[in-house]
């Protein structure tokens, strides 16, 4: 039997699903993906769920992109069907209609940022850490621009964007990507979602599509050009040098890569 790298449970309101590919970090698989895409899906259909709870297994919430997927026939055409996977799940938990929280107590690299950044709250326990690595290995945060920059103060942004510096919970709670920085993580994650339990069904989806609805205008001009974008610097020369070199726990040679 195929693992399950997306667990789905249901307690009272809340649905629950966990992050739980121990084995590469929670990195973003197309199965991984597919699965959380899914288990929003059956949280949003149950009448039941006034919110939904997205945690994690072992010791980083997501790596961000699985850079070990095997990719079969047109690098290009698969990384941008990746890029178009990373936007539409993104989209799926700003578009659920109840509201998302974010559980983290441990690592958030990369395209991980963008999920904590698509979460309606976040709450971070003291094992969190955080950090956009992607300018490091010759890509860029292109699909999850669409969460994060509206997050983020605009300097914060250009610090983390450009220097992929690690930051722990309490500097992510003062840069706005975090709602806050917690000592037991599901104390106040239950405190969250005990007020939320009061709300009506649609007293919920309303007052959060007033929070949500620039966000996705971004998404609906903005998603695909950016999936275009970084499907070309995934399959790049440098981007290339830049994986196999984190693959292979060495120093990308960067003056080695010829222009691109």
């Amino acid at each position: 039997m195929t693992e399950t790298l997306v667990g789905y449970t249901v307690d009272g309101a809340v649905a629950r699903l966990t992050l739980d590919s121990p084995r590469n970090r929670n990195a973003l698989s197309t199965r991984l993906v597919a699965e959380l895409h899914a288990g929003l899906g059956r949280a949003a259909a149950n009448p039941a769920v006034r919110a939904v709870v997205l945690g994690h297994s072992g010791g980083t919430f997501c790596a961000g992109a699985d850079l070990s997927e095997a990719t079969a026939g047109d690098p290009a055409a698969a990384a941008l069907d990746r890029a178009r996977e990373l936007a539409g799940v993104l989209r799926a938990i700003v578009e659920c209609p109840v509201p998302v929280i974010a559980a983290v107590d441990g690592h958030v690299r990369a395209g991980g940022m963008g999920l904590v950044g698509a979460c309606d709250i976040a709450v971070a326990g003291p094992r969190s850490t955080f950090a956009l690595t992607e300018a490091r290995i010759g890509v860029a945060p292109a699909i999850i621009s669409l969460t994060l920059l509206p997050r983020l103060r605009p300097r914060a942004a250009s610090r983390y964007y450009l220097t992929g510096e690690t930051f722990d919970g309490p500097r992510a709670a003062d840069i706005g990507l975090i709602t806050l920085a917690a000592d037991d993580v599901g104390a106040a994650v239950e405190a969250v979602t005990a007020d939320l339990a009061r709300a009506s069904p649609q007293g919920l989806a309303a007052s959060k599509a007033l929070t949500t609805a620039g966000v996705l205008a971004a998404f609906d001009r903005d998603a695909e050009r950016l999936a275009r974008e970084s499907a070309a610097l995934f399959v790049s020369d440098e981007a290339r040098e830049g994986m196999l070199a984190f693959l292979e726990k060495r120093p990308p040679r960067w003056d080695s890569v010829g222009p691109t």
